[in-house]
């Protein structure tokens, strides 16, 4: 009964975040950037054109998964699309575990800042559960 409660709520929320994606996306960067220069300068992981292309769309495919998660009203999309084996993943990579937590903070702000109080309760554990899944 619940589920079918919050349903048009849990629309709502998905359908701001899939019509925000890119701002939300490039605000979240452009803060990740400002705590982390370090990302981008020479060396750092996005450091480059590329590099830096591949974080965006990580972060993308994260808000996506976010949403499928507050569709379905569960963690479980989350656990089974997005988390498994995610850290071994980012380490075989050499990217720092510590800053894909830091650049999800960094778009749970970003969302947040787009939905009223009661959508961001409803909204921000699936954005905790990635970064305690991640830390």
């Amino acid at each position: 009964m619940f589920f079918l409660k919050t349903g048009t709520q849990r629309v709502r929320i998905a359908s701001v975040l899939s019509e925000n994606e890119k701002k939300i996306v490039d605000k979240a960067s452009q803060e990740l950037w400002r705590r982390r220069p370090d990302f981008i300068a020479p060396g750092g992981n996005a450091f480059g054109q590329r590099e830096r292309a591949l974080c965006l769309r990580d972060y993308g495919w994260y808000l996506r998964l976010i949403t499928y998660g507050v569709l379905a009203g569960d963690k479980d999309p989350i656990e089974s699309i997005g988390l498994i084996g995610v850290r071994e993943m980012y380490n075989s990579l050499g990217v720092p575990v510590p800053g894909m937590v830091e650049s999800i903070r960094c778009l749970k702000e970003a969302t947040l800042a787009l939905l009223d109080d009661e959508d961001v309760q409803e909204a921000a554990p699936y954005f905790d559960y990635i970064i305690q899944a991640m830390s």
